[in-house]
């Protein structure tokens, strides 16, 4: 590894394509929501379900067609719920 002042190589991440960097940021917001999890499961649980609504809104309707298996049923069950996940604190 080189080192580049205060920089290493490994610190640079440059996306190839937008898919890349897609993919990257979506990554990226796996590792926070799981970090959200170990601390609040039920605001983890509040944010993944408001992201299906969202997600399904912004794909006119067909969010669940993209997913299989847990992840559809998870969205199913989800949207099933009127589109309104609310946390029950």
């Amino acid at each position: 590894m080189t080192t580049f002042g205060q920089l290493e190589d490994t610190d640079i991440d440059i996306a190839i394509d937008e898919s890349d960097a897609g993919e990257r940021r979506g990554m990226e917001l796996a590792a926070r929501l799981r970090l959200v999890a170990a601390q609040d499961p039920d605001l983890a649980q509040e944010l993944v379900d408001n992201l299906i609504v969202a997600l399904d809104k912004a794909m006119g309707g067909n969010f669940r067609d993209y997913l299989e298996g847990d992840a559809r049923a998870a969205a199913d069950r989800v949207l099933a719920e009127g589109n309104s996940p609310t946390r029950n604190s």
